[in-house]
């Protein structure tokens, strides 16, 4: 396909989910099994004309004064991945299965910048329903966080310390380019792919199939780091998913220890097994979702690491589609859901013993309005400021989140260069 056809399937599949609010894999996994004769390089392309249109949507809506899903693929393809308008025409041209050609009006749209009456939430491209979280976060760093996360995330990996260290990684992963990430002590980085890029499928390495290494961002490495600095010896994963927390304190920990991961949904569980035997994480023991399954735990865990569900707003650069999804209904249950969950997941700390919160949102109400609430309902707890902590662990000269009066952290993409992250730790009495 040359980029003209391609134009014309993005447009295509973002107007798909545009029409009936599916999940953007759905609509372009249904696309590519209806046209066959697309490859591999036709459908990374078109994917990445959707992603980028999905991260940038009400910034290029306001330049091109149309939502539709043409005037967003054009504005991605012509202004996000620079290649402007003359030869965005040339495209259009010369392609008998590309859309139709360029009008004047959108050629001068095209070639106009995006004005200073445009309002922050649409230069931040937030929804607008979200902009006063976002405002309440970040204040006057609220639209520099926004535009970071309408940007491509890098593909960050965790050294697995139970097989090897950075530095043997870091030779074996040259020939991809692979960089330190300049906080976590145990990440490598790609830096993202522009326009029309392929990521390199580091899952295919070598080392990933030895367990040499796990995806995970480097927001997420931290909370591992910053919670195993407790040196705990007994440890509950609470909401373990897949796994991914788990291994992180397996390898921090040195296999040292037992760690428990328990998740609700056998089903999101299910993956952490394989992902055990690869990693040599011989410390862990996964408990199932089956009422009193833990009740042998109760106030005997040295640390509780809690990563409850949330709003995911951390993570737009990853999922953009999320961002136009959310709803405010969605929001609310998400905060009943982390109440809930914080209150059970207490219960397993032992008397001088520690709790993580953390979650992959931004806003301040999943976050430290969670934790506070929590603490003023049980004073048996207290907030343990975390930057000592992180000095500790990452080096006084490090790059530091924001850090609340209490202690909280909070990673960003503009600040920390990683994903929106919340930690926050709290000491249960003796």
């Amino acid at each position: 396909m040359k980029d003209g056809g391609r134009l014309a399937a993005a447009i295509e599949i973002l107007g798909d989910v545009d029409t009936h609010r599916r999940p953007v894999q759905d609509a372009l996994k249904d696309w590519g099994r209806q046209h066959r004769f697309a490859g591999s390089g036709d459908r990374l392309v078109i994917a990445n004309l959707v992603f980028d249109a999905l991260r940038k949507r009400l910034s290029l809506a306001h330049v091109m004064r149309s939502s539709e899903p043409r005037a967003l693929v054009l504005a991605t393809y012509a202004r996000s991945w620079g290649y402007g308008a003359e030869e965005l025409a040339k495209v259009l041209d010369t392609d008998r299965f590309a859309p139709a050609a360029l009008d004047p009006e959108e050629i001068a749209l095209l070639e106009s910048p995006l004005g200073a009456d445009a309002p922050d939430h649409v230069r931040a491209d937030v929804p607008l329903w979200l902009w006063p979280h976002f405002e309440e976060a970040f204040a006057g760093d609220a639209v520099e966080e926004g535009a970071a996360l309408a940007a491509r995330a890098p593909i960050d990996m965790r050294v697995n310390l139970l097989k090897g260290t950075r530095e043997r990684l870091h030779k074996r992963l040259s020939h991809l380019g692979v960089q330190d990430t300049p906080i976590s002590p145990v990440g490598l980085r790609l830096a993202p792919p522009q326009g029309k890029e392929r990521v390199p499928h580091v899952q295919a390495e070598e080392g990933f199939r030895k367990g040499w290494f796990e995806l995970q961002d480097e927001a997420s490495q931290i909370a591992a780091l910053l919670a195993a600095s407790v040196d705990p010896a007994q440890v509950l994963d609470y909401c373990a998913g897949g796994g991914g927390k788990t291994l992180a304190l397996a390898g921090a920990l040195e296999n040292r220890g037992q760690i428990y991961a328990h998740d609700v949904s056998k089903l999101r569980l299910a993956p952490i097994f394989e992902r055990l035997q690869r990693a040599g994480a011989r410390n862990v023991q996964t408990r199932d979702p089956e009422s009193g399954r833990l009740d042998d735990l109760e106030e005997r865990m040295d640390l509780v690491f809690l990563d409850v569900p949330c709003s995911g707003t951390g993570v737009w650069r990853r999922r953009p589609d999320s961002k136009w999804r959310i709803t405010a209904n969605a929001l609310s249950g998400r905060m009943r859901e982390q109440r809930e969950v914080l209150a059970e997941a207490s219960r397993y700390v032992r008397p001088g013993g520690y709790l993580t919160y953390a979650t992959c949102s931004l806003l301040p109400c999943e976050n430290q309005t969670q934790v506070r609430a929590f603490l003023a309902e049980n004073p048996g707890f207290q907030a343990e400021p975390l930057l000592p902590r992180w000095e500790q662990v990452f080096g006084a000269d490090a790059r530091k989140p924001r850090f609340t009066e209490d202690g909280f952290a909070t990673l960003s993409p503009a600040r920390t260069h990683t994903d929106g992250f919340f930690v926050a730790l709290l000491k249960r009495e003796g």
